[in-house]
């Protein structure tokens, strides 16, 4: 099935605008009218994902807890921390709090967290430690 892109983004700001300006009560049941119920739990998952991984709650839990891939995890996870997110502004409107550190890596006092480096080889040595190795 060919995406039209015009289409999509027309229809998304229509319902967009159409979203901004109704009840609660209404936009869940438009959801509920919209969305098959296989639709509607991917969707509620992938909002609870979010709240968890803003929560800092392991990946790997969430994955567990939610019957979810570990890809869609990352995904939300990239998601978040992109600048401007939408997921960011949109946890915030539901009255979530995303730290304000979330995303930012923390160098770790594991000994073993630390990459070594070496002298590079050169081809040659490359290859003979290859075959070595193998």
């Amino acid at each position: 099935m060919e995406q039209s892109t015009d289409l999509v983004s027309a229809n998304l700001a229509e319902m967009s605008h159409a979203l901004s300006v109704a009840s609660p009560e209404l936009i869940e049941e438009f959801l509920y009218s919209l969305f098959t119920a296989s639709e509607a739990d991917e969707i509620a998952k992938r909002w609870a994902l979010v709240k968890e991984i803003a929560g800092g709650k392991p990946q790997r839990e969430i994955a567990k807890a939610l019957g979810l891939s570990l890809c869609k995890i990352t995904r939300g996870s990239r998601e978040l921390k992109k600048e401007g997110s939408s997921f960011r502004r949109m946890l915030a409107l539901a009255g979530f709090t995303v730290p304000e550190n979330f995303g930012r890596r923390i160098p770790s006092a594991h000994p073993h967290s630390v990459r070594r480096t070496g002298p590079k080889l050169r081809p040659a040595e490359e290859s003979r430690t290859a075959v070595l190795q193998a």
